[in-house]
């Protein structure tokens, strides 16, 4: 019940900002070709433009645009109440800190790799007037809405960037357990991302790859469709583990499913763990909710650490994603018989098998940028 109440909220709060942004007063930009809600909301057309020309390969869900999303992450959650409370300095959430001290934060171990789209987005941030905070943030949700079936993600202005890196320790990793990993969330947001929202949060693994875990085999994915927003990934992660992508037996990872497809251990242990597994079986051909779910979980996180008065609702500048390609489904050769289903309150989702030969996954691929970059 809670979940439906949440849910027809959720509905019902889209419905009534479309409808009131059909009424607002608009403001013509200055470059001539927009309009906005807000005149502060003007800039982010050309931000928008050149993320999409000259990183995300004129609009394509690729690796960038995957590695930006994972960005948005990894700043957001660097944030601890609970050490502010001992007088320790806790991090300042999404305030751009691991760009603005990359050299010390993409060192910390949940962070190796991420020093790559870090470097990437710098010299966007260095020719548009926009704090990093606020670059981060808003580039992550143009990354996602080049997904098919991704929703539309929030993005506000006026963050205020770091002044201090955040500390160690306060962004989870692939071998971390459920107990470890719900801890943290819910410190992070003071106590607002609990089992089920950590649920909710893991939605963007659907669009996600794994680069470090194995270094063997970069870029592999989290499920059989990382260029699409759907809910393959609740279902795979369900599935029986019989192989691994690379090398095996890495630290944070545990057999998948499928050739070419790497499992984190993380993502097993919450999709098995009895507090969050029915959650996570809840998503399987659920489109509506794998785009409301997250949509609602990022606003919260995009903000963590920032006071949402001084901000200003930018949302209307996100494209609104293509619509989600294909049917849930079983891989080909793969059936219920091979779900490893933990949660018992209900029966796991009826799917169609793909046919033909057994499904083989593919690294996430990285075209080459523009030169001008």
């Amino acid at each position: 019940m809670a979940f439906k109440t949440l849910f027809s909220l959720v509905s019902l709060l889209a419905a009534f900002q479309g409808a009131t942004a059909a009424l607002t007063r608009r403001v013509a930009c200055p470059d001539g070709k927009n309009t906005a809600t807000n005149a502060a909301c003007c800039q982010l057309f050309a931000v928008r433009d050149d993320l999409q020309e000259n990183l995300f390969h004129g609009g394509l869900c690729t690796a960038e645009a995957h590695e930006s999303l994972r960005l948005t992450f990894h700043d957001a959650i660097a944030i601890s109440p609970a050490l502010e409370a001992q007088g320790i300095f806790g991090g300042g959430g999404a305030d751009g800190s691991i760009a603005i001290f990359s050299d010390i934060e993409t060192g910390f171990h949940p962070n190796i790799g991420l020093d790559e789209i870090v470097e990437l987005q710098r010299p966007f941030i260095a020719r548009h007037n926009l704090s990093v905070a606020d670059f981060i943030q808003f580039a992550g949700a143009i990354g996602a809405s080049n997904c098919a079936g991704a929703p539309q993600l929030a993005a506000f202005v006026g963050r205020k960037d770091a002044t201090q890196p955040a500390p160690d320790g306060l962004v989870p990793e692939p071998f971390h357990t459920p107990d470890q990993i719900f801890s943290r969330l819910a410190d992070a947001s003071q106590g607002e991302f609990d089992e089920i929202l950590t649920v909710w949060l893991l939605v963007a693994h659907t669009v996600a790859a794994a680069n470090d875990v194995d270094p063997t085999v970069p870029g592999s994915p989290f499920d059989s469709t990382p260029e699409i927003w759907d809910t393959q990934f609740f279902i795979e992660t369900q599935l029986k583990g019989t192989t691994f992508p690379g090398t095996g037996n890495n630290q944070g990872e545990v057999a998948s499913p499928l050739a070419g497809e790497l499992r984190l251990q993380s993502d097993f242990a919450i999709a098995r763990d009895n507090r969050s597994a029915c959650e996570w079986q809840s998503f399987v051909n659920n489109q509506e909710k794998a785009q409301a779910m997250f949509q609602f979980v990022f606003h919260d996180l995009s903000i963590l650490g920032q006071d949402i008065n001084s901000l200003v609702d930018c949302t209307e500048v996100v494209p609104v994603p293509a619509p989600v390609q294909g049917v849930a489904h079983f891989p080909a050769g793969l059936t219920v018989a091979d779900i490893d289903q933990a949660c018992l309150e209900t029966p796991f989702p009826t799917l169609p098998t793909d046919p033909g030969p057994a499904t083989s996954v593919a690294p996430v691929p990285k075209p080459p940028l523009p030169s001008s970059n």
